[in-house]
């Protein structure tokens, strides 16, 4: 098995960057080539699962949407099971929400009220941390649904726009930085 950071390098070698999107001025990193590829895609969910084999956790929360695209082959892998945060309104039972800022306006995430048994150990799954509004609000519902944070983990970090400040609280795992 690779280490770490092999394994990171070959997946940054595969990320591309998009210039002007979704706007101007801002450069995406496209994952699709990670997606389309098993032997990298392969290598992704290896990364996320080497770091809790140790088997302390129950639950994978996973925030949408790109969190999604990981998640469920980590459940699969850690034999955890998997827990959605959906934007507002697609959730079908009670929620409890999280609104936070965005660069233009605000959004709202939600989670299933009985997502978790008290005390559940959760570990938190999106593709890419920028600012971090979107993961700091995604951890406050968990713990507002009874979860324990053990780790928010990330494939890319952006680490220009310093989201890591706002999860202090937490161990941020991103084993691929720009």
């Amino acid at each position: 098995m690779e280490d770490l950071m092999n394994k990171a390098i070959k997946l940054q070698a595969a990320i591309r960057d998009i210039p002007d999107f979704p706007k101007p001025g801002i450069v995406f990193k496209d994952i699709t080539p990670i997606l389309g590829d098993p032997k990298l895609f392969r290598m992704a969910i290896e990364l996320f699962t080497d770091q809790h084999k140790s088997g302390k956790i129950d639950k994978v929360a996973a925030i949408d949407a790109r969190g999604f695209l990981f998640a469920g082959a980590i459940c699969d892998r850690l034999d955890v099971g998997l827990v959605p945060i959906r934007k507002k309104g697609k959730l079908p039972y009670k929620t409890y929400e999280a609104t936070y800022d965005l660069e233009y306006g605000s959004a709202t995430l939600t989670i299933h009220e009985d997502a978790f048994k008290k005390g559940d150990r959760v570990v938190l799954i999106d593709d890419l941390l920028a600012t971090g509004g979107t993961a700091e609000a995604s951890a406050r519902l968990i713990e507002q649904a009874g979860g324990i944070v053990q780790s928010i983990d990330f494939l890319i970090e952006l680490a220009f726009l310093n989201g890591r400040s706002k999860l202090s609280r937490y161990e941020v795992f991103a084993p691929i930085v720009f």
